[in-house]
């Protein structure tokens, strides 16, 4: 069955996300989705749709102003955030499967009425970004045992990258945590309470797990274009 997904435009490392998607499904059907493609009528053509990483959420999006101070003016895109503030009005209008990574879970929160903290180190937290550019920091995480998350899985401890200095501040109201990094970071949200759109939302890059056997990498990809071919096999 052909399937088609939608990959928001993150610039450079877009190829990146492609290869990932496509190592479990060479067949598959790829759109970059972005504002310098002008492209949003394409999002009615896609079976799925994820939301890659980047550049900081502008504070405007998610009701702190207060955070301006602590994010980069040059890492942010308000432009972006625009666009793919309408890509997710049509994926949650029409329960189109989604997998949001690192910025896409930030993103999506702030979507559905979340917040943010605008730098972890600031509130005391370990620093999790990435040590240099193209070198991400490991570190372990803790799944909730009870979480849907970790009856797909199939764990509830492990090791994720990690290349990021914002995260979760408060859930969306229909949203809950499933996973925590050692010192309390928000690191997985999913619906509070199970329906029928898939919303997988991981706060690391399983696109760039080194060990490909990891659950935290594959098994994210798997969770994700099942769904696709779910959905799109009733359609």
């Amino acid at each position: 069955m052909k399937i088609t997904i939608g990959i928001t435009d993150c610039g450079e490392k877009h190829p990146i996300y492609e290869k990932w998607i496509l190592n479990q499904n060479a067949s598959i059907q790829i759109i970059k989705l972005g504002y310098k493609q002008n492209n949003l009528s394409e999002i009615a053509h896609c079976d799925g749709v994820l939301f890659t990483g980047g550049e900081d959420v502008h504070p405007k999006f998610y009701n702190k102003p207060e955070n301006m101070p602590l994010c980069n003016p040059a890492f942010m895109d308000e432009q972006r955030d625009e666009f793919e503030w309408k890509v997710c009005e049509y994926v949650f209008d029409n329960k189109i499967p989604t997998l949001g990574i690192c910025r896409g879970l930030q993103f999506i929160n702030a979507y559905l009425g979340g917040t943010l903290i605008g730098d972890i180190e600031r509130i005391g937290k370990n620093n999790h970004s990435k040590y240099y550019e193209g070198k991400d920091r490991y570190h372990q995480i803790a799944v909730l045992p009870e979480s849907d998350f970790a009856k797909t899985v199939g764990v509830t401890v492990g090791e994720i990258n990690s290349a990021h200095h914002q995260s979760v501040d408060v859930p969306a109201e229909t949203l809950v945590i499933n996973a925590f990094s050692e010192d309390g970071v928000v690191e997985g949200l999913e619906w509070k309470v199970p329906n029928e759109h898939s919303l997988t939302l991981v706060q690391w890059h399983p696109e760039r797990i080194e060990d490909v056997q990891n659950p935290f990498n594959h098994k994210i990809r798997e969770i994700f274009i099942e769904a696709v071919e779910k959905k799109a096999a009733i359609e």
